[in-house]
């Protein structure tokens, strides 16, 4: 580059340093992306794909060492604004002989780095979007956990900027890459349920009567930064359920917080309806309704402990039951999906799937119209991982692309929110706008605390 060139084109870190690529500390870049080292490899290259990790929790530990176990793969740096989150991760990394990480408290940090290619993203979920949008914009590929979002409108802001900035982005939903799972919706597909006019999925747990119990607010733990982990979201004095901690059943608590999340139906919904949109080619409902409250919990978590949602397609009905003070389900399935058909029924869940025929009534005696089959459980995870590392390499699309975890993500968040109103939501899934209902169709976005925005 000539030396014209150098200062008409200010490097990636001059920008930053300038202010000129982030605007107020959030996502509010206009100018075109710097490509990534992942972006110039050509498919079979040599180079090693250096991956910055945002959030070492449980999950993103889980991520992060199903990276590093691929030998292309070089974590390059770990951030984490609770240090006991970041210490974990390190201490991970070196029990596995990997070489120690740059160290950072604050992912914008991360993503200054001109050597990263990738970042892996397992904040909490209120962070999702802004840290995907950012970054696009800095010309990192991004491995997103779900719920893409906390509300409908960010998950497509994540899609447009993806697409902005030619970026590869991915989705931890990672049933897609389970064999039984694409098995089972090769089956949906084939026609041998027949016409499926109704599908179930469910999660069904007893957690009665304590919950997450009531503990008190109190000041943050050392080692964590609190407005930063809060970022986008409300101000809220520090409780421990809000945040969850590492070491005990608290630890995914804030899923429990419509400031950060949506409840089980975004925590394990999004995974079980996931599977239904692929396996229907669907984008989305027409019509939503939901119902349900806290009827026996005793905790401080917002969000319902039994519900169901239920969501109209052109030809089928789909609905989310949640149940958190039975765990009994009937069958002994505690989660699952279900399609219906006419000709038989297909269970799903991780361990494997089911057909049932229907039966045929033949005078005195019953025939089947088909014979049953199952299936015993695929490897998912490091499948999903090793796939989308072929795709940063490849620059093809990945099976779980940003569209398909945006759609998965905001089909539940459609349920939550005609829970939260009360009442029936006409909703074009062609447009992402709701009919007939200003309010509900301002609330398919939140408003970010400042100074974070979500800007593409």
């Amino acid at each position: 580059m000539s030396e014209h060139s150098d200062k008409k084109n200010l490097n990636r870190r001059e920008l930053l340093k300038s202010g000129a690529f982030f605007a107020m500390a959030g996502a509010g870049l206009t100018a075109a992306p710097l490509m990534g080292a992942a972006a110039k490899k050509a498919a079979g290259a040599n180079d090693r794909i250096r991956v910055g990790v945002i959030g070492p929790g449980k999950q993103g530990r889980s991520n992060m060492m199903a990276f590093a176990s691929n030998p292309e793969i070089e974590i390059a740096a770990v951030c984490d604004c609770y240090k006991p989150n970041l210490d974990l991760g390190l201490k991970a990394l070196a029990e596995a002989g990997k070489t120690a990480p740059k160290t950072f408290a604050d992912f914008r940090k991360v993503l200054e780095l001109k050597d990263i290619d990738c970042v892996m993203i397992a904040s909490p979920d209120h962070w999702h979007p802004a840290m995907t949008v950012m970054a696009c914009q800095a010309g990192k590929d991004v491995y997103v956990e779900k719920p893409v979002s906390v509300c409908v409108a960010e998950g497509r802001k994540m899609v447009e900027a993806a697409r902005k900035y030619n970026r590869v982005v991915g989705v931890g939903t990672q049933q897609r890459s389970g064999k039984h799972f694409q098995r089972a919706v090769e089956i949906v597909q084939s026609g041998k349920l027949g016409r499926v006019t109704e599908v179930r999925t469910w999660n069904y747990g007893n957690e009665f009567p304590k919950g997450i119990g009531n503990p008190p607010d109190s000041q943050p733990p050392a080692g964590l930064d609190w407005d930063m982990w809060l970022g986008p979201a409300p101000m809220r004095p520090f409780n421990i359920n809000r945040f969850g901690v590492v070491d005990d059943d608290r630890w995914s608590s804030f899923r429990w917080f419509w400031d950060y999340a949506g409840g089980w139906p975004t925590d394990w919904g999004t995974h079980l309806i996931d599977i239904v949109l692929w396996a229907t080619k669907q984008k989305g409902p027409r019509r939503v309704t939901g119902m349900g409250q806290k009827f026996g919990l005793q905790d401080n978590r917002d969000t319902p402990d039994t519900m169901i949602l239920c969501y109209e397609f052109p030809e089928f009905i789909l609905t989310y039951e949640c149940r958190r003070c039975s765990g009994e389900s009937g069958d002994g399935h505690g989660y699952g999906i279900e399609f219906h058909g006419t000709d038989g029924s297909l269970y799903l869940n991780r361990q494997g799937y089911s057909f049932r025929p229907e039966k045929e009534d033949k005078g005195d005696e019953t025939c089947d119209k088909s014979p049953a089959f199952s299936a015993g459980e695929s490897e998912q995870h490091s499948l999903h991982v090793k796939a989308f590392i072929d795709c940063l390499k490849t620059r093809k699309r990945f099976a779980s692309d940003i569209e398909d975890g945006h759609l998965a993500s905001a089909t539940p968040h459609l349920g939550n929110l005609a829970l939260r109103l009360g009442r029936s939501l006409q909703y074009d899934p062609e447009t992402e706008r709701i009919a007939g209902d200003p309010e509900a169709d301002r609330m398919l976005m939140r408003d970010y605390r400042a100074p974070w925005k979500l800007e593409v």
